[in-house]
């Protein structure tokens, strides 16, 4: 980072630790009025009093080569989204509900920015980006050589993309302003591959933030649960590392493996719809589950 971009962050984050905090009361009540009344002077307010959090997840995310103040700035994209859409009477406060659509920009920039070749321009590269590899380990897992066609049919996406999607995950970037390589290499001059073991992006997602989000969720919606049965299904089959068959929950109970299924498909219908009220963009980031064994 040269000197002026460093003036600038200092400036910057100077500028956001004047920005007041809100109490929760003031927060609902600004909250009320952006949404009841379309007030800007309120929107402003929840905003600002919620930039360290972009700054706080901004630093989480840097990586090399991209710069703090561009992921800031993207950050700052998703905050203003969630105090569009916040609603304050879900009980949920701004900075939880702003911390998923901040995660959300962030992610989309570096997904668009972390290679020279685009990773995730279409809905089924995203789709590819964020599901493709953990799919690949739960074949492996099963003892099943994750051939791209057998993928493309578990993701329902065209095989030529798992294909390219593959390969644009395997590849290192490349930088083309660096020195060449020491004599005997074999790229040309000025042009270097960039460390393979960098951090892979869509790796990061699966197995810390969505899998972290998930789990808390997850656990809320089983505290909720009543059903003696939709509990134990979702304990024992459909969150278990070791799944009961549905034969065997009907037994358990005392009914038949079509009751089971189906009790097993409402608690599904009814987590789903619970985690879309729980987490904004669901449909887009939810991470595709493998098939529990009937």
């Amino acid at each position: 980072m040269d000197s002026a971009q460093t003036e600038l962050l200092a400036s910057y984050l100077a500028e956001v630790r004047r920005q007041p905090f809100l109490t929760r009361d003031e927060e609902v009540t600004l909250a009320r009025r952006a949404r009841r009344d379309g007030d800007r002077a309120a929107r402003v307010r929840l905003v600002g009093s919620h930039l360290r959090l972009v700054v706080k997840l901004a630093r989480e995310h840097l990586r090399p080569p991209l710069a703090l103040m561009d992921l800031i700035q993207e950050g700052n994209l998703g905050l203003v989204q969630a105090v569009e859409r916040f609603d304050p009477e879900r009980g949920v406060t701004l900075s939880a509900y702003a911390a998923w659509w901040i995660r959300a920009y962030l992610l989309r920039f570096i997904m668009e920015n972390w290679k020279l070749v685009k990773v995730g321009t279409t809905d089924v590269q995203r789709k590819l980006f964020f599901r493709l590899r953990g799919e690949q380990q739960r074949l492996l897992a099963s003892g099943v050589e994750p051939s791209p066609r057998l993928l493309a049919e578990r993701l329902q996406v065209p095989e030529q993309d798992v294909i390219e999607m593959d390969q644009r995950l395997r590849q290192d970037d490349l930088r083309l302003d660096a020195p060449a390589l020491p004599s005997g290499g074999t790229m040309s001059s000025r042009v270097h591959a960039l460390p393979s073991g960098a951090p892979a992006v869509d790796d990061q997602l699966a197995k810390s933030e969505l899998t972290q989000l998930l789990r808390t969720e997850l656990a809320s919606f089983t505290r909720q649960l009543e059903d003696p049965r939709g509990r134990f299904i979702l304990e024992h089959r459909l969150l278990s590392e070791a799944p009961l068959s549905l034969e065997a929950v009907g037994q358990h109970f005392g009914v038949s493996r079509e009751r089971a299924r189906q009790v097993e498909a409402d608690l599904i219908a009814r987590l789903r719809e619970f985690l879309r009220h729980r987490l904004p963009d669901f449909d887009w980031l939810q991470a595709a589950a493998a098939p529990a064994p009937a």
